[in-house]
This record gives structure tokens, C-alpha cells and sequence, in this order.
């Protein structure tokens, strides 16, 4: 029988909604200080937390089927703005332009986007889950942090290199890498505190904390979730 939980649910939905949101803000390009960064990056890190919490409280099974949802759900979203920025506007709708502007993403942006959150979300769960097992449990934030410095610098390498080559200056480009990963690597490791209350409040109310020991970590398997479990 499968083990039902009080807050997955709410977890996954979090998650998603991060990610979504995340999404649509990337199309601006802010300055902050000295970091220059697109808005996503905002918000995005906190999908990165919540990642993790998925992970180390309910396994790497379950987070992979949290992974698909929110890669469906992008690209559903992003195929749904692509029809309807090529759909005729209504002839009082004087705003296609800007429409075209904000939310008229292109192909490239759309794959760039998915690509990079395929891979650097499995390598982030991945890598907490293995180094959970190898650190036998302690020390949350050596796999928390180590899962987000790998996890983000694949992620946003991965984004600008694919969406902005040949747009951008070289330059410019490196600007870009290097800002979004200081900064979201600085966003969750200040938010370790947080982590580390959300994880110990849900392991908690939820009498889990898996331990990824049998998992078959093949991010297609995403019927497969380990029953190697310590409560």
C-alpha cells in the first residue's frame, strides 16, 4: 500500500508555482548592485529549496515525479503563450506587440528553459540523495549546499549558453552566468536555517525521512520509488 502524506501535495504545488513564475519574470534583465541577472532569479532558488526538502524528507523517487510535473507543466505553459501570441488579436486589442514582447518566446528560449531545468534539478536531487546515504544522515548542509553548487551551476550555464549564444556578447553572456549562479547559490545557502526548520518540522508530521539506499535513480523511471525508508 502506498504511504499517503499530509503535505505532499502542498510541497509539489509550491514547487511548481515557484517554477512557473520563475519562468515568465526571466524575460526581463535587472540590475542589482553589481550582479546583473535576469528576473527569474528571483524567485528561482526557492524551487532549488524546495527540491531539496522533496528529496532529503520523501526520497528521490518521489521528487523525480515532482520534477516531471513541473518540466510538464512548463512546457505546457510555454506551448500555450506560443499559440496565443500566433493567433490574430482582436481588432480593439491593440497590445500584441508587447504581448509578442514579454510572454512571444521563441522555440530556442522554450528548449533552453526545459533543458536546463531537466538537468540541473536531477543533478541537484541526485546528488543529495547519494551524499545523504554517504554522510549516513548528519550534516544536512554539506548535501544541501554541494547539491545546489553543482545542481545551479549546470542549470544556468546550461539556460544562457543555449538561449543566448550568438545574441549576446561573450561577455556579456559570462556576466550573466556568473551573476545568476553567485546569486542563487547565495539565496539558498542564507536560507539553510529555513531548510533546515522545513525539513525537520515535515520528517515530523509526516514520520518519514527516506533514505535513497534501493533507488533506481534513472530520472525516466518515474513509476519507481524506493521502499528503503528509516523513520
Amino acid at each position: 500500500m502506498t504511504k499517503s502524506f499530509k503535505h505532499l501535495d502542498t510541497i509539489t504545488v509550491l514547487f511548481v508555482t515557484v517554477l512557473l513564475i520563475s519562468n515568465v519574470t526571466s524575460t526581463k534583465i535587472v540590475n542589482l548592485g553589481s550582479f546583473t541577472f535576469d528576473g527569474g532569479t528571483i524567485l528561482f532558488p526557492l524551487s532549488y529549496i524546495f527540491g531539496d526538502v522533496l528529496t532529503e524528507v520523501y526520497g528521490y523517487g518521489r521528487s523525480r515525479k515532482v520534477i516531471w510535473l513541473g518540466f510538464i507543466s512548463a512546457l505546457l505553459m510555454s506551448v500555450t503563450f506560443m499559440v496565443v501570441g500566433a493567433l490574430p488579436p482582436a481588432a480593439e486589442w491593440s497590445y500584441q506587440e508587447s504581448y509578442e514582447q514579454i510572454l512571444g518566446l521563441t522555440p530556442r528560449i522554450v528548449a533552453a528553459s526545459l533543458i536546463a531545468y531537466f538537468a540541473g534539478e536531477f543533478s541537484n536531487s541526485f546528488i543529495l540523495a547519494k551524499l545523504k546515504i554517504r554522510t549516513r544522515g548528519r550534516w544536512l548542509w554539506t548535501r544541501t549546499i554541494s547539491s545546489t553548487l553543482v545542481g545551479q551551476v549546470v542549470d544556468t550555464a546550461l539556460f544562457i549558453l543555449i538561449a543566448f549564444t550568438g545574441i549576446f556578447p561573450n561577455a556579456l553572456l559570462w556576466t550573466l552566468i556568473v551573476s545568476n549562479y553567485i546569486f542563487k547559490c547565495g539565496v539558498e545557502i542564507l536560507f539553510t536555517p529555513v531548510t533546515y526548520w522545513m525539513t525537520g518540522w515535515l520528517k515530523q508530521q509526516e514520520q518519514e525521512d527516506h533514505y535513497d539506499i534501493q533507488t533506481d535513480f534513472n530520472p525516466f523511471h518515474i513509476t519507481s520509488v524506493s521502499k528503503s525508508s528509516i523513520q
